[in-house]
């Protein structure tokens, strides 16, 4: 069966994992509460101008996936939880680290927004390009 919506994708994990799903979505609605939700990759993702992050349920852990660029910004806090090029590892026996994820939630959004303001910015009207080409 396919997973379509968060609410499914959370369900269907046992109930350890489904805790702390539960509580890194609330965290991330509560940081960026104009994201919007989808599935990507097969795993409950936030999107806002791009995506912002995606978080996921394995065996031991909540992998979460923020991008590589991310991480490397944040290494310094990161010391203590087990990392990879864009991924962070939560695991269950652990609370949320709620201050650094909404930093890095903050982060994110942050770069998103930009991005999305510097392309619209480099877009050109079609009214004043139709104008000039006259």
């Amino acid at each position: 069966m396919k997973i379509e919506t968060m609410d499914a994708y959370i369900k269907a994990e046992p109930p350890e994992a489904q805790k702390v799903l539960k509580k890194m979505r609330s965290l991330v609605n509560k940081v960026a509460p104009k994201a919007t939700e989808k599935i990507a990759w097969g795993m409950p993702t936030f999107y806002l101008e791009g995506n912002l992050l995606t978080f996921g349920a394995f065996k031991k852990h909540m992998g979460i996936f923020p991008g590589a660029d991310t991480i490397l910004a944040f290494k310094k806090h990161l010391k203590g939880y087990s990392t990879s090029k864009g991924t962070i590892q939560i695991p269950y026996d652990q609370s949320i680290p709620v201050g650094l994820i909404g930093k890095i939630i903050r982060y994110r959004a942050k770069q998103n927004l930009a991005k999305a303001a510097a392309k619209k910015k480099l877009k050109p009207k079609k009214k004043i390009a139709a104008r000039r080409a006259k």
